[in-house]
């Protein structure tokens, strides 16, 4: 963590733990590369790439109201689907099912939407097609977590992209999340899918901006 100042108090800049070997590497290669005067192009070049992966991997902390009948979006992004779907890989039954786009200029960090205990974590090989992709839903490379909440089952799925090489879950079965809480990053531009008991009451429509922790998808009374 890093402190900067914002609003007249110093407060600290968080980074996900995953982006700390990117950072190191980066900054590294920057300072030996100013140090012996090399290529002084090389050494802009590598500046640039570096304060990208501050950038990139910072995990500010986000206020989560506590709502046992609200799905929180478990990424920031951009809605790109919103519509009611199969779910084969755990559910086998249909399901609402909203997609989030994150660019590589949003956190990355994912968040529970609701609170549960983690009942599976499937790591899926696959392509790397754009996440905009419908199919990359199923193809891309990906891993579909199983959280057993209140309502019932809800299936999330961290997808990468075309740029995006790795997805990382931080929890395994059993484990017990509470809404909002961090459990996992996908590295650069990808997409999470949320799949939803169908009579959920959907709060966003399509290409609305949404914060992980923070925006509701979806309503449904217990």
């Amino acid at each position: 963590m890093f402190p900067f100042l914002t609003g007249g108090s110093c407060k600290m800049l968080q980074f996900a733990k995953e982006g700390y070997p990117f950072i190191v590497f980066f900054s590294s290669i920057a300072i030996l590369s100013a140090i012996f005067r090399m290529n002084w192009a090389l050494t802009v070049a590598v500046l640039i790439i570096t304060l990208f992966m501050f950038f990139f991997f910072r995990d500010p902390d986000r206020v989560t109201v506590q709502d046992r009948n609200a799905f929180i979006s478990p990424a920031d992004g951009k809605i790109i689907l919103v519509t009611e779907a199969q779910e084969d890989e755990i559910l086998n039954e249909k399901a609402l099912k909203i997609s989030i786009f994150m660019s590589p200029l949003n956190v990355h960090v994912n968040r529970a939407p609701c609170s549960g205990i983690v009942r599976k974590v499937d790591h899926h090989p696959g392509k790397f097609f754009s996440a905009f992709k419908e199919d990359a839903s199923i193809l891309n490379e990906h891993i579909t977590m199983l959280l057993e909440s209140e309502h019932g089952k809800i299936v999330i799925k961290q997808i990468a992209g075309a740029v995006a090489r790795r997805a990382v879950c931080r929890v395994k079965p059993g484990d017990s999340l509470i809404q909002g809480e961090r459990y996992g990053i996908i590295k650069f531009s990808s997409r999470v899918d949320i799949f939803l008991p169908l009579d959920s009451e959907v709060k966003v429509k399509l290409n609305d901006i949404v914060k992980a922790g923070e925006t509701i998808l979806a309503v449904r009374s217990l």
